[in-house]
């Protein structure tokens, strides 16, 4: 759940990938360049229409 509210921020699929990578890295340089990254992608995608990940029934 917590995955799908960071995708609404960071909307490109390479941006979601390279939060994936960093978010898994350990140690206190990785864990700055992690919110260093989050805040510039934000801002980046910040125009960028959101996906819709919940697929919605028909029936």
């Amino acid at each position: 759940m917590n995955q799908i509210r960071i995708y609404s921020l960071i909307k490109t699929e390479c941006g979601q990938a390279k939060y994936l990578m960093l978010l898994s890295k350990k140690g206190f340089f990785a864990r700055i360049r992690f919110y260093w990254f989050i805040i510039f992608a934000i801002i980046k995608d910040w125009n960028l229409p959101v996906k819709n990940y919940v697929k919605d029934s028909e029936s």
